[in-house]
């Protein structure tokens, strides 16, 4: 394996574990689903994923990941824009 590649699926399984982590901790009641730490993680982890895919031309997961990130993007500057820091 070349080590673009290797860097890559590190790449990709990294934000596959923070999208993971995410929902986990949001689902135990660890972080709040609406605040920056969130939509931080999202953010980080769609756009891990989006490179990955990118890269492995699966297309389909690369849009998806696209749209999450910019949901992710769109929700951290509604929350910077009223202050809040949940």
């Amino acid at each position: 394996m070349a080590a673009m590649d290797l860097l890559l699926a590190a790449i990709g399984w990294a934000g596959a574990a923070l999208l993971l982590a995410g929902y986990a901790l949001v689902s135990s009641s660890r972080i709040s689903g609406d605040g920056v730490a969130y939509q931080l993680v999202n953010l980080v982890g769609s756009v891990s994923l989006m490179v990955n895919s990118a890269y492995s031309a699966a297309w389909p997961s690369a849009g998806l990941n696209l749209v999450w990130a910019a949901i992710g993007a769109v929700a951290l500057v509604k929350l910077t824009r009223v202050g809040v820091a949940k």
